[in-house]
């Protein structure tokens, strides 16, 4: 969703939810951003403890919380059946698109991310308001039957039957750099495919032509099962988003590179070549 579209469905009947998602890999203060400035009205998620459980080596740095848990985060955000979410963050929509991913796949149908976040809606000279949103408890009830996620056996053997798509710098990727996982490297047989390189100079989505041209150029195929990870299941999500405007479904690994390295039973690869495929 654009700015214009967001700001005339504001002044729509529609009852809309705007989540502020600021979060960065080494930033821990996207609360203190959002409190000096935010869409009005929009109420801040903290993505370490709302849209993530506690890290643990078995599960990843930033493990999916229990439906429960995710539900009641949800209605504390004031989200009801019948509304539209809109989600974004000052990053291009990289941690933003988590909660689209994961509002989506709790059955919410009508969530969005504001496509090139707060620095969009800053360039239009749209107001923005400092300080809390406390907003009135919602009611929504989740089905749990939105998006599709692999976990760690299936990414395991997925790159024998699909494409596994890795999410990361193309530096993590190839094992040069590792600035918090165990291990450097990546998934074998997993194809480099940087999130960054889904955004233009402005932090927007590529048009959906360029998109399908860059995916389509990595090997993606309509009738080619794709799954994608990163390093905690963060930025993945936006990689999924960018292969949904292309006409791709892809699936998330949410445990990702985080779970995978934190067990020494599993290969990694290093270097520019996807390597030899993980075997089950």
């Amino acid at each position: 969703m654009d700015v214009p579209g967001l700001h005339s469905l504001l002044d729509a009947d529609r009852h809309v939810v705007l989540l502020d998602v600021r979060w960065s890999l080494g930033d821990p203060n996207g609360r203190q951003h959002y409190l000096e400035g935010h869409l009005p009205g929009a109420v801040f998620v903290d993505l370490d403890t709302e849209l993530a459980a506690p890290p643990a080596p078995a599960r990843g740095r930033h493990p999916l919380p229990r439906a429960s848990q995710f539900q009641a985060s949800a209605r504390r955000w004031g989200i009801s059946a019948g509304d539209v979410v809109v989600a974004y963050d000052n990053s291009g929509n990289l941690a933003a698109a988590r909660a689209w991913w994961m509002l989506r796949s709790a059955g919410f149908p009508d969530a969005y991310l504001l496509d090139g976040g707060l620095a969009a809606w800053q360039r239009a000279a749209l107001p923005l308001e400092s300080g809390p949103v406390d907003p009135v408890p919602g009611d929504v009830s989740f089905t749990g039957t939105g998006m599709p996620a692999v976990d760690l056996a299936a990414a395991a053997g997925w790159p024998g039957t699909g494409i596994l798509l890795d999410a990361r710098a193309g530096e993590r990727y190839r094992g040069e750099v590792e600035p918090v996982d165990p291990r450097a490297g990546h998934i074998p047989g997993a194809v480099s495919a940087p999130t960054a390189e889904n955004l233009d100079e402005a932090g927007r989505f590529l048009p959906a032509a360029e998109l399908r041209r860059r995916f389509r150029d990595l090997g993606i195929r309509e009738d080619v099962p794709v799954a994608v990870y990163c390093g905690s299941g963060v930025t993945a999500a936006h990689e999924v988003a960018a292969l949904e405007i292309a006409g791709f479904r892809a699936a998330l690994y949410p445990g990702s590179f985080s779970e995978w390295s934190n067990n020494p039973d599993l290969p990694v690869a290093t270097g520019a070549a996807p390597g030899r495929p993980a075997r089950t």
